[in-house]
């Protein structure tokens, strides 16, 4: 049975999303310069809004930390930001189908989108530091995560920032839910997934990446490549949970899991570090070769080049040199230092590390 107060909650936050959805569509109506078509752009947002909205009402009977344990009072303000997440995307989305935005309009849906990715971040935060996390908040969270990674790649393939084959990776989550979804009616066993801390930062940095991706500021030539580079890891690690969770790969067994084990200590030791060893040498060979960088822009790639090599703030220090790469580079090397980069930003440094507190960061559980 519905808590009253929590129906009531549930209510005001649909009609303010809908009320913010018909401002938005009133203020491109007026701005007609815009070029955003109004209706479309209402029709879109209020459908993934209420799509959004009836999924929440649909679960609210898991507003409970446990199965067994009686319902929260009220939604919380964590399950609150995940709704605004949801509210969010649904604003994005309106931009879809739509001419490219130009101006100051450019901007709104990667703006929207990495407010978004950063809520993503700060509901589990508020949820677990206040003592109310709960059933109904970790289901709506991939919810919206598997929404947001549809949409906004869609948006940014739109908008010739990414290769339209990078909306596999958008696919390969509901293919994946389907697959276990087909097995279970036709009575075929599924088993759990193999233990690991890269799926979740692989997801976080598809969302920061698409989010990155959509603001106007950043080339395409660069992004395209990025989004292949960041694609591949993505989508092997699918497979691999798929074998996994079809049984294809033995997921209890002592032979598999030492292999897993096995692998990732590779990566660590050897892997990861030589991929810091390459971007290094990768940038020094650039500031050789390259006349067109100033004295100041030489010296910030350098630093970065050096942090990289230590494996002091690696991530940081990479993710900096990313958001340089559409400025700098335009020959062989571009592709090369942008898949090693993005990949070194997805495994994290790895051993012979001097400083890894970036790397603790993206695998911590904020407020935990």
């Amino acid at each position: 049975m519905h808590n009253t107060t929590i129906d009531q909650e549930l209510r005001i936050i649909g009609f303010a999303g809908l009320l913010i959805i018909v401002l938005c569509s009133a203020i491109f109506w007026i701005y007609t310069h815009t070029d955003i078509q109004p209706v479309i752009y209402f029709f879109i947002a209020t459908s993934i809004w209420l799509f959004c909205w009836w999924k929440t009402a649909q679960r609210i009977d898991l507003n409970r930390p446990e199965k067994n344990a009686p319902l929260f009072p009220n939604l919380g303000w964590a399950n609150s930001l995940t709704l605004l997440r949801g509210g969010l995307i649904a604003l994005t989305s309106g931009f879809l189908f739509q001419p490219i935005p130009v101006g100051v309009i450019a901007w709104l849906p990667g703006l929207l989108y990495s407010t978004a990715a950063i809520l993503d971040r700060l509901d589990g935060f508020v949820a677990r530091r206040s003592g109310k996390t709960s059933l109904l908040g970790g289901e709506l969270d991939t919810l919206f995560d598997a929404l947001g990674l549809l949409i906004a790649p869609l948006l940014a393939i739109q908008l010739g920032k990414l290769h339209w084959s990078f909306f596999a990776v958008s696919l390969a989550y509901y293919v994946f839910i389907f697959g276990i979804y087909w097995r279970h009616k036709h009575n075929r066993p599924t088993y759990p997934l193999l233990p690991s801390q890269l799926r979740r930062a692989f997801a976080g940095f598809q969302m920061g990446f698409v989010a990155v991706v959509l603001l106007p500021v950043f080339s395409a030539n660069a992004t395209v490549l990025l989004g292949a580079a960041f694609m591949l890891p993505i989508l092997i690690g699918f497979v691999v949970d798929w074998l996994v969770v079809s049984g294809r790969i033995d997921g209890t067994h002592t032979k598999t899991l030492a292999f897993f084990s096995e692998l990732d200590a590779m990566s660590k030791y050897l892997f990861q570090p030589a991929l810091r060893i390459i971007i290094s040498s990768l940038i020094f060979f650039l500031i050789y070769i390259e006349d067109l960088l100033s004295s100041i822009s030489t010296i910030a790639i350098a630093v970065c080049a050096i942090l990289i090599l230590l494996g002091a703030g690696a991530r940081i220090a990479v993710l900096l040199l990313l958001m340089l790469c559409s400025y700098l580079m335009n020959e062989w090397y571009q592709p090369a230092l942008l898949f090693t980069c993005s990949w070194l930003l997805l495994l994290g440094p790895g051993n012979y590390a001097l400083w890894r507190g970036d790397d603790i960061w993206v695998n911590r559980q904020d407020g935990a």
